[in-house]
């Protein structure tokens, strides 16, 4: 059931200008904004230990079809990767910007297999502007659509599959672990003014060139096509299972909005309740919300940051959102649906009305 904080009986009169900033203060007073890095450090040794241990199984294996369960615990750990590399790529793990970048990089190309130099500018603009038509990446029409004027363009059978988009939403997560990968390559042979384009080059190459040739070499061709299919569906699935739930369903913000940085973030971000086992499975972004307020805040920080944001959105009356993870599935699933019928409307949130351009 979706949650929201419960406003109290004596509300704080909103302020824009100063909302985030008062908020701001409140987590920084409670130490929250601090470095974790030996919480940093016990994460990655169990990352090492647990590619040493599959790799270890993979060249033991050998022609066995045990391997297919080695490629979907690949595809696991390389989404946990992923997952590092996000809070390093968002200053989390060092005090130096410079050593979070190169930590970034090393994990996004040469372990995951993305290009990190693609990332940071999409998932950049993303954070600066989440759900906001015409500037949230994240939401551009592809092979969902998430606008719901884009949907009546769409004839044959991409307007087929669009107006059923909802019900192939997993089914098509199969293939964004290839995808993935596909905009990598194809970032790196177009982007001639990225930051350390050959470093990209190299790592990439390693990644992408080195690893399927091991798995071949260890297993043969015809099991080390099986073993990259099902690592490749495991990981797209999971990335994908993981990032859907936290804005989409949420309500769209046109692109001359002017809603303050506290509203936006919070009115178009989602929160996934758990536990413990949800945090580790959703790396931490289980807590959408507080990572969008405060991005370069450790993610084991997030859960007890939750409460101080709670708190402070039912003081001014903003919307605060939470659902179970089945929940936030079947408002994905139903909301792409709605769009590929061209049947929502992204305003239809009071909030969001009230702060249309006029």
């Amino acid at each position: 059931m979706t949650t929201t904080a419960a406003a109290p009986k004596v509300r704080a009169r909103p302020n824009p200008q100063r909302d985030f900033l008062d908020l701001s203060r409140r987590v920084k007073a409670a130490g929250l904004m601090d470095r974790r890095p030996g919480w940093y450090v016990a994460r990655a040794a169990i990352l090492v230990a647990g590619f040493a241990g599959a790799t270890l199984l993979l060249l033991t294996l050998g022609s066995s079809p045990w391997q297919l369960a080695v490629a979907a615990l690949f595809g696991v750990l390389l989404t946990q990767a992923a997952f590092f590399g996000h809070d390093a790529a968002h200053q989390q793990v060092f005090s130096d910007s410079g050593r979070n970048e190169l930590l970034s990089q090393l994990i996004a190309n040469l372990v995951v297999g993305l290009s990190h130099g693609w990332w940071a500018r999409k998932h950049g603009r993303h954070h600066a502007n989440p759900n906001v038509i015409g500037k949230d990446g994240d939401i551009a029409t592809g092979a969902l659509v998430f606008d719901p004027a884009d949907a009546s363009e769409r004839t044959g059978i991409v307007g087929w599959i669009t107006r059923r988009q909802g019900w192939l939403f997993f089914p098509m997560l199969t293939l964004e672990g290839l995808n993935l990968h596909v905009a990598a390559i194809r970032t790196i042979f177009t982007d001639k003014e990225m930051n350390r384009r050959w470093l990209e080059v190299t790592l990439l190459a390693i990644r992408l060139i080195g690893f399927p040739a091991l798995i071949v070499v260890a297993m043969g061709p015809a099991l080390g096509a099986a073993f990259l299919a099902v690592q490749l569906v495991v990981f797209g699935v999971y990335m994908g299972a993981t990032f859907a739930p936290n804005h989409k369903g949420m309500p769209l913000l046109p692109k001359e909005s002017r809603v303050d940085f506290l509203r936006r973030q919070v009115m178009t971000s989602r929160n996934i309740r758990g536990g413990a086992l949800m945090t580790w499975g959703m790396g931490g972004l289980n807590y959408q919300i507080e990572h969008h307020l405060f991005p370069r805040m450790p993610s084991v920080n997030l859960r007890q940051t939750r409460e101080i944001v709670r708190e402070y959105c039912a003081e001014r009356n903003v919307p605060y959102t939470e659902t179970g993870l089945v929940e936030a599935y079947g408002i994905v699933i139903r909301y792409l649906n709605r769009v590929g019928l061209g049947q929502a409307d992204p305003f239809e949130c009071p909030i969001v009305a009230a702060y249309r351009p006029r």
